[in-house]
């Protein structure tokens, strides 16, 4: 699971619904890399913009494993990111793993991409969802029993859009 909260904590260094964004420059991205402890690179303004790409298609999928649309274009730019980085099969007592070819920005990005195929490829993936709040999209681990959450939260989105249907629901009665 620990791969899967990179993935959240990654999608969710933007904040959809104050548009605040964590990561918003490339100094800001080269610091939250830092803190999170997957090194010290340089970013530039093309390697920001194809980071943040990849953030928002990573927020598409977990989107679609919330009953949302799967779109191509998620998917192409995901395919892209693992092709820039240069992702190879590395095999080892703990078993096979894959892990990038590049360096710098491109290996950081290599490491989330290859966290979502480790994921695929164990099952846990479909766990990483995207709030079906289209105002919100916050990525959340669903850690429930049944795997059907479907709010970040109950107490914020889910409790606001049941009161949104209750609403709905009285006045057409």
């Amino acid at each position: 699971m620990s791969e899967l909260a990179l993935l959240e904590r990654f999608i969710n260094t933007l904040e959809v619904d104050t548009v605040a964004d964590a990561v918003g420059t490339p100094g800001q991205l080269a610091g939250w890399i830092k803190a999170e402890g997957l090194g010290e690179v340089a970013v530039d303004a093309a390697a920001h913009a194809r980071t943040l790409a990849l953030r928002e298609a990573l927020r598409g999928l977990a989107a679609a494993n919330n009953g949302g649309s799967l779109y191509p274009v998620d998917l192409a730019t995901l395919n892209r990111a693992a092709a820039e980085t240069g992702l190879r099969p590395r095999f080892g007592r703990a078993g096979p793993r894959l892990e990038p070819a590049a360096t710098g920005l491109d290996a950081v990005l290599g490491r989330l991409v290859a966290a979502v195929y480790e994921a695929m490829a164990d099952g846990s993936w479909e766990r990483l969802k995207a709030c079906a709040d289209s105002s919100c999209r916050w990525a959340f681990v669903d850690e429930s029993r049944n795997g059907k959450r479907t709010w970040c939260s109950m107490k914020t989105c889910g409790n606001r859009n049941k009161v949104n249907r209750f609403r709905q629901r009285a006045r057409r009665i």
